[in-house]
């Protein structure tokens, strides 16, 4: 087993999963706005620390990814956030993207940018203590969509990415998100999911990124947001496994969901059916931004400095989130 190998492995280690706490400061700052709470560094800390000193942090959460002002802040206790999480057992991680920005040649697609210096800032985030990082690649699905040219060209900046990562020691998450928005229904996301997921793993082998040591982030195979054809979440599951076991290396140790606009319930719900239906080596886990946050953002919102009560709630979510992960979820559960 490689270091990289066992770092992935303890991330997902017994129904664990990732806590996506990597909003920029403007996503951060819109969260916040939303429910009316004033966006400054000192809020920010606070709200991500109530949730990085809960309970079920021990349990539920292998890693967390971080924004580059979230790894740089101190706690409220004097230790550095890498520390406070390390104490908890969570590793320590850091989206290295620098978004999302509109496609030369396909004005109606996005390639993601952030390889400039990404070597030097690689290496400054390992000695602040990540173990793991972050990339998201993003794709529209429509007749046209997503094109061969973002396929080919997101596929090559992520395979880039994670060999710098990996020559830094450090275990890189793969995310290509085909988004829910569209008339689309679950059977083109399952293609399009499928061709994205064979071409990202295409240039990784072509950049020889040790596939043992990756963690990829997908979709799950849903219907769009607007499409007339909705499937069940049997069908949703019995799709997301067969894509994955389509088109994954059998080298790759763990999925790790993102929620991409599902509500928490629904994400805990498909995770929990995905596990049901799991005849694959991986591990099949979640990387939740929003379903494992909202419902405890909407609480502290109220009164930011309750901690416990916002901890309770945040702690009831990744412990059913973990629960689906190990297949071992149910609706009795959810409404205790």
């Amino acid at each position: 087993m490689t270091e990289l190998n066992r770092i992935a492995l303890k991330i997902l280690e017994n129904g664990k999963g990732i806590l996506a706490a990597d909003e920029s400061t403007g996503t951060m700052t819109k969260r916040l706005h939303s429910v009316k709470v004033e966006s400054t560094p000192q809020n920010r800390i606070l709200f991500r620390e109530t949730l990085f000193s809960s309970e079920e942090m021990r349990q539920c959460i292998g890693g967390v990814i971080l924004y580059d002002e979230t790894i740089k802040q101190t706690a409220s206790n004097g230790k550095s956030i890498s520390q406070l999480l390390s104490e908890v057992g969570s590793m320590p991680g850091i989206k290295v993207d620098t978004g999302a920005k509109q496609m030369a040649g396909s004005s109606d697609e996005k390639i993601t940018e952030g390889l400039d210096g990404l070597r030097e800032r690689l290496k400054e985030y390992s000695k602040l203590g990540a173990k793991f990082t972050k990339w998201r690649g993003v794709y529209n699905i429509s007749n046209k969509f997503p094109s061969k040219l973002s396929i080919n060209s997101n596929a090559h900046a992520l395979a880039r990415y994670a060999a710098l990562v990996q020559e830094c020691n450090m275990v890189p998450i793969v995310e290509p998100e085909l988004l829910m928005e569209g008339s689309h229904s679950a059977d083109d996301c399952f293609a399009k999911t499928s061709a994205v997921i064979k071409k990202c793993f295409e240039e990784l082998i072509l950049h020889n990124v040790d596939l043992s040591g990756v963690i990829l982030k997908p979709n799950m195979i849903l219907a769009g947001t607007e499409s007339r054809h909705k499937i069940s979440n049997e069908e949703t599951a019995k799709l997301t496994v067969k894509c994955l076991k389509d088109t994954v290396p059998k080298e790759v140790p763990g999925i790790a969901f993102l929620s991409g606009g599902q509500t928490e319930v629904q994400a805990t719900e498909n995770l929990n059916l995905i596990n049901k239906f799991n005849d694959t080596d991986f591990i099949m886990s979640y990387s939740y931004g929003r379903a494992l946050q909202q419902s405890a953002l909407k609480y502290w919102a109220q009164d930011i400095n309750d901690i416990k009560g916002t901890q309770a709630i945040f702690n009831h979510r990744a412990k059913m989130c973990t629960l689906a992960a190990k297949g071992k979820w149910s609706k009795e559960l959810e409404n205790k």
